[in-house]
């Protein structure tokens, strides 16, 4: 019985939105996190003199460390918009699926 259950769900289309939403949502935002990190980290590689400067006259702070804390916090906000539509949106269309196909 359950193989019919399964079967059922994956021919819904509500289903195959669902996954294709979540799979875009995820996806978009790896490319975010994973280009801002591996940016920085390009940008300390090959060009260190960016980061490397002070952010006001006689300052010993470096414009690198505001800006690896905001990628930090950049990527926490954007695993708790993730977590957000995961438990808001998607779980809701997830019940509404199996419901349907019970």
């Amino acid at each position: 019985m359950s193989q019919d259950i399964y079967r059922r769900v994956e021919a819904d289309p509500a289903f195959r939105e669902l996954k294709s939403s979540r799979n875009r949502l995820a996806v978009t935002l790896s490319v975010l996190v994973l280009g801002a990190y591996y940016g920085f980290m390009a940008i300390v590689a090959f060009a260190p003199g960016i980061f490397g400067q002070p952010l006001f006259a006689g300052s010993t702070l470096t414009l690198g460390i505001p800006v690896g804390a905001a990628l930090i916090v950049g990527s926490w906000l954007l695993t708790g918009w993730y977590v957000r539509c995961a438990n808001g949106q998607f779980d809701r269309l997830t019940r509404e699926i199996v419901e349907r196909n019970k």
